[in-house]
């Protein structure tokens, strides 16, 4: 509930700090005293549009802030924490800032924030009747919760919208999987080539190209191989004076040193053995070289096809080898990915079919209540009206199919109201009477107290255009209201300020060139001399004060 608000330089009100209790709250006064203004500023903080002229005379700002208790509002407990906005101690303070500038701030619990932030906080903690902008049951989604409330279908409301998620979840995978199979078979005889194309050429190793390359210049240059290794095997192996041959000859030499001096056959005679059969080895490694040269014209043919088909998918697939590899395992995984996509297909069309039976069975189901609770709400709220004097009044809650389910059922909820007879009842938004219009959103709330969550409404402008019997009335619905919300109402019928739990007097007083509001809680005789006033007759001659101690006198 609203538990405090502070108003500084806002139009007539230089400074202004308010408290507030549970229950009903009148505020009376002269007319231009600055009742509504107190409103008006309210509405600051709400959301309403910051203009330059509510900044009071020879002033440079104006702020308004308004503090709620929220602790037993888990809902708006979690969305403080989902905006990293500090709500721990259960207390939400909005405040709003218009300079002369233009320009217009605005902060929660002291957070810098943007006004629709305060306004969707304002939204859920304040129904203010009177000013179209903030009355919550103007708006078909509150009417569609409201009457799901009073029709105990909450639960029902919740579980189809859910379902209408879960739904609209598969459709969107289901989209996504066809646009992607689509894609794929655009591209299937494509990738189709590109997969046979590559699988065909056997790769394997991503090198295979750079071995080729080497391959193909042996065989071209086959015979210069084969003459230069012969040369080479002949002077070291195989031919006449070859260094195998002479180092033969060279080790009958270094036995006959070492009969003459021993120690030279452990000085050299290793060193010699190792040089030898090197040469022998060497000489045998040149000869299988030469023998495994191939001069066949086939075989240069064959390697030069193998290299330029390699080029040529290179140049398509590439730049590297390795490229074209990967290429031909993208496009059979994505024509594998043809079949998945049926299989998924199916499997999403089957849920699909699951969930939407079940959103057709709950859509039913919530019509089925919407209707029964559509046609009782409008009886007890049409009911109402004649005593809250509207004796023609007629309200009714149409329900308008619409071509497709939705988030939120089968059909639109829209309150309508007329109040004149031989017309058809209208949108609540096209009432044209401000006084009007807030006993119509009374009557709503009599009806509909236990279940609205929104924990303070305020009412101006209700008592426009009535009185006696019919004031009576209102007050005693704005008080069974205010058994389980806090209410505000500016008035001027002593009928609803005799019902008060706190009665605020708004007075104007001069200041020099400037004029003040100021507001002061009455109590004792100070409320009664108020209410003689608000009856027309002298509120110091005794027959008047008599009259308004009997107007208090039920409510003790």
């Amino acid at each position: 509930m609203l538990t405090e608000l502070r108003i500084k330089n806002y139009a007539v009100i230089e400074d202004l700090s308010l408290q507030f209790d549970p229950g009903l709250v009148v505020l009376t006064g002269e007319t231009g005293a600055g009742k509504s203004i107190i409103v008006g500023a309210l509405s600051l903080v709400l959301g309403e549009r910051a203009a330059t002229d509510v900044i009071r005379a020879g002033e440079q700002r104006a702020v308004v802030e308004a503090v709620f208790d929220i602790g037993e509002r888990d809902d708006l407990l979690q969305r403080c924490d989902a905006a990293g906005i500090d709500a721990g101690e259960g207390w939400l303070v909005l405040k709003r800032e218009v300079n002369a500038s233009g320009r217009s701030r605005a902060w929660v619990n002291g957070s810098p924030a943007t006004a629709s932030l305060t306004g969707e906080f304002g939204g859920a903690l304040v129904d203010l009747h009177g000013q179209h902008e903030h009355q919550t049951l103007l708006h078909a989604g509150p009417q569609r919760d409201i009457l799901d409330a009073f029709g105990g279908a909450l639960e029902l409301a919740s579980e189809l919208h859910d379902c209408w998620s879960q739904l609209s979840e598969v459709r969107r995978k289901r989209a996504e999987v066809e646009e992607r199979r689509t894609r794929t078979e655009e591209r299937a005889e494509l990738l189709r080539h590109q997969a046979e194309e590559i699988t065909s050429a056997e790769l394997s190793d991503p090198e295979e190209d750079l071995q080729l390359a080497d391959e193909e210049r042996r065989l071209a240059h086959a015979e210069e191989l084969i003459e230069r290794a012969t040369a080479l095997s002949d002077a070291v192996y195989s031919g006449d004076g070859s260094v195998y041959e002479r180092l033969g000859g060279l080790r009958r030499e270094l036995a006959a040193l070492a009969k003459v001096d021993p120690a030279t056959e452990a000085q050299f005679g290793e060193l010699f053995d190792t040089a030898y059969y090197t040469a022998q080895e060497l000489g045998e490694r040149l000869s299988a070289y030469k023998e495994s040269i191939d001069m066949s014209p086939d075989a240069l043919e064959r390697i030069r096809g193998r290299i330029d088909m390699l080029y040529r998918l290179k140049a398509k697939y590439g730049p590297t080898l390795a490229d074209v590899i990967a290429a031909g395992v993208s496009a059979r995984q994505e024509l594998a990915g043809l079949d998945l996509a049926g299989f998924e297909l199916e499997e999403l069309a089957r849920e699909e079919e699951t969930l939407a039976g079940q959103l057709g069975k709950l859509a039913a189901q919530l019509s089925k209540s919407r209707a029964k609770a559509a046609k009782a709400l409008g009886a007890e709220v049409g009911g109402l009206l004649p005593e809250l004097g509207m004796p023609d009044g007629r309200f009714e809650v149409a329900l308008s199919r619409r071509p497709a389910i939705g988030s939120t059922g089968a059909e639109d909820v829209e309150f309508r109201v007329t109040l004149n007879k031989g017309f058809d009842p209208r949108s609540l938004s096209k009432v044209a009477s401000g006084g009007e219009l807030s006993r119509v959103m009374l009557a709503l709330k009599t009806i509909l107290a236990r279940l609205d969550r929104t924990p303070t409404l305020i009412f101006d402008e209700i008592d426009a255009g009535i009185g006696g019997i019919v004031g009576g009335k209102v007050a005693e619905r704005l008080k069974t209201v205010a058994g389980h919300h806090q209410v505000f109402v500016i008035t001027h019928l002593p009928q609803i300020a005799a019902l008060a739990d706190h009665h605020l007097l708004v007075t104007k007083e001069s200041k020099g060139v400037k004029s003040s509001t100021r507001v002061s809680e009455l109590q004792g005789d100070d409320r009664v001399r108020d209410l003689a006033r608000m009856l027309g007759g002298d509120p110091e001659r005794e027959a008047s004060l008599e009259h308004a101690r009997a107007l208090l006198q039920p409510s003790g």
